[in-house]
């Protein structure tokens, strides 16, 4: 017959008398094994335990990095952060600039307009293109006998004004020819005056590959106006001699043509010296 396991055992000649010895052997043993299941148990619960910590902790961590339904611009703002810092902060000067010179103050006085005056500061070049139209410069002038430049009243309305001396320039462009007259004074009134009095013209000046044109009896259109301390005149005609009318176009647009011209360069006269001006270092 055999006996499971956790039956007494009987010692050796079968005297029916239990092996004591054994038996404390096997007790002991089960104690052992009972102990070392407890005490794995234990770790294992332990090691449960903290995984599931963990996992609760990284759990909270995201939502504080994600937000639960919150954006990092709603957490709240650290309060340890230094009010004071070692950088400079930057300084402006309560001092305004002064404005830019304005280029027609250099124009409007004798004392300020110190620039050279000559045909090519006003009329420089050959040719003078203004948009799709070619002008080519016939005749140039510049004297200081003001009257002599002139036809009827304008002599002594420039002479009485102060006029200093005139500049005259002829252009030409299919049968059309213009005579511009710059005249130069003192200062912006004098122009200005010599302008409004305007009467009679300044006198054509033929030459340089232009005919004479405007002859007198015939009609041909005249302007004058002033710019700063510069009073300017034109006169535009046909050099065939027939008359301008109002419906001629071409007349009109040559006309127009070098009085803007005329314009644009005393402006320019005057930027240049206010440029020179800003830019020149301080006394």
């Amino acid at each position: 017959m055999s006996f499971g396991q956790g039956e007494p055992s009987w010692g050796p000649g079968g005297t029916q008398t239990p092996d004591w010895a054994a038996l404390a052997d096997e007790s002991a043993a089960r104690g052992r094994r009972k102990k070392w299941l407890l005490i794995g148990g234990g770790v294992l619960a332990t090691a449960a335990v903290g995984a599931i910590v963990a996992t609760a902790v990284i759990s909270t961590n995201n939502k504080s990095a994600t937000g639960s339904g919150k954006n990092a611009s709603e957490l709240p703002a650290p309060t340890d952060l230094p009010h004071n810092t070692a950088e400079p902060e930057p300084s402006f000067s309560s001092v305004a600039p002064p404005p830019p010179p304005d280029p027609k103050d250099y124009i409007s006085d004798v004392k300020k307009d110190r620039a050279p005056i000559t045909v090519d500061a006003f009329f420089p070049g050959k040719k003078l293109t203004m948009g799709d139209r070619v002008y080519a410069r016939g005749a140039t002038q510049q004297t200081k006998n003001c009257a002599a430049t002139t036809k009827g009243a304008l002599g002594s309305i420039l002479v009485n004004n102060g006029c200093d001396q005139v500049i005259r320039a002829t252009y030409s462009k299919d049968g059309v020819a213009v005579t511009v007259g710059l005249a130069v004074f003192e200062t912006e009134a004098r122009a200005k005056k010599a302008a409004q009095q305007s009467s009679g013209s300044i006198a054509t000046l033929s030459g340089a590959g232009v005919p004479a044109f405007c002859p007198t009896g015939s009609v041909c259109r005249l302007t004058a106006n002033s710019y700063g301390r510069y009073a300017y005149f034109a006169i535009t005609g046909y050099t065939s001699g027939k008359n301008v009318t109002k419906a001629d176009k071409n007349a009109f647009t040559t006309g127009d043509d070098l009085t803007n011209f005329t314009f644009r360069q005393i402006h320019h006269r005057g930027e240049l010296q206010a440029s020179a001006a800003a830019t020149a270092p301080a006394a």
